[in-house]
């Protein structure tokens, strides 16, 4: 009977949204299209409702709603936004008290380039991977405890690189000049003046390039496993250079598949010793993330990166941290990077993963050391 039915588990803000955008008869397109959102973050959000809720179909979950009393009677419409407004208050709060705010600015291009501001205090920028989705990232084992630790005494600032997560996708230029011009975008968007950047992996040549540009903005550099050379401006024998080859086309081939196999070979370089769920957090993120078209594009673009002749003009106080055995980005890039910078310290991490786990001792040696980098 319905009366001893179990308690759905709760749904958050944004799912909350969806599945009255549900119950009102629209389409996954037509919510994404009112969200803003792509089409496969509301096919995940609807996964994700349907599991809270115990259902099958959007129409089991409406039902169940209803019968939760989960709809309100009051206007449903969305609320805009509050104008963007940075605090400095010491924040005190749980995970679960952690709210992010979602806005949009256009790039040199035209190009909407999606961003977020969470938590409270000074603000931090933290420069995006190609797989990144700035909702999804707060429900995902893979970078949720990245986030608490950055927005333990910050206000932090991150948005998705063009092509992937809520930022535009159909875009005709995926080039480095773009990243580096749409990181310009978000900080002009907020008006910021000077704050600390991270990056981690490819991510840290558009950072490297930024902090040479714009040194007065900067204040500090973090990068964590990232390289000043990317893979086709390395030493490589004809055997690697294939190997680049292959993977990009099958990037295309396999990306977008309901197969996972793949992705999952993929997931393994960054993180070797993955658990079955973090196994399915990185074929989720890589799913809706961005197209397999844009994953190899994207990819394609980073093996031409260099920034060796950039690196040395960073007058930035500059913090460099990487796996010692690395499995994505070799040990050896991460030294190369942290010698091109000058006076750059270097902090040595004791595993294999691209993407540290909280569990891990290395995670609380890159806590520390980051503390206290920004503390000094």
């Amino acid at each position: 009977m319905a009366g001893n039915a179990a308690s759905p588990d709760p749904l958050n803000e944004r799912e909350q949204e969806i599945l009255e955008r549900l119950a009102n008869g629209l389409s996954d397109q037509q919510i994404a299209d009112d969200l803003f959102l792509s089409l496969h973050t509301v096919k995940w959000y609807n996964r994700q409702i349907y599991s809270k809720l115990g259902v099958t179909s959007r129409t089991q979950a409406v039902a169940q709603a209803r019968a939760s009393g989960l709809f309100h009677e009051s206007d449903q419409s969305v609320a805009p936004h509050p104008p963007i407004q940075l605090s400095h208050r010491t924040p005190i709060r749980t995970r679960s008290q952690i709210e992010q705010r979602v806005y949009f600015t256009k790039s040199f291009d035209g190009t909407r380039i999606a961003f977020a501001i969470a938590g409270n205090g000074p603000p931090f920028v933290k420069e995006p991977t190609f797989m990144s989705h700035l909702e999804y990232d707060w429900e995902s084992p893979i970078w949720r405890h990245w986030l608490e630790e950055f927005t333990r005494d910050h206000t932090l600032i991150r948005y998705d690189k063009r092509g992937t997560g809520l930022s535009d996708w159909n875009v005709a230029d995926l080039s480095f000049e773009a990243w580096v011009h749409d990181l310009e975008a978000v900080v002009n968007a907020i008006g910021l003046r000077q704050f600390p950047l991270f990056a981690n992996s490819q991510g840290g040549t558009v950072a490297v390039a930024y902090a040479v540009r714009h040194p007065e903005q900067v204040s500090r550099l973090l990068l964590f496993g990232a390289y000043a050379r990317g893979w086709l401006n390395r030493d490589l024998t004809d055997t690697q250079i294939e190997e680049e080859r292959v993977l990009v086309s099958l990037m295309r081939i396999g990306w977008g598949r309901e197969n996972p196999a793949f992705r999952q070979v993929f997931a393994t370089q960054l993180r070797p010793d993955a658990t079955v769920e973090e196994l399915r957090a990185f074929d989720e993120l890589m799913r809706i993330s961005t197209s397999p078209e844009n994953a190899a594009r994207l990819e394609s673009e980073m093996h031409h990166t260099d920034i060796r002749a950039l690196a040395p003009l960073v007058t930035t106080p500059t913090l460099v941290l990487h796996a010692n055995r690395d499995a994505a980005v070799p040990f050896e890039e991460g030294r190369l990077l942290a010698s091109l910078i000058p006076h750059a310290e270097f902090v040595a991490l004791e595993s294999k993963n691209h993407i540290l786990t909280e569990d891990e001792p290395a995670w609380n040696k890159f806590v520390s050391a980051f503390r206290r980098f920004l503390a000094e």
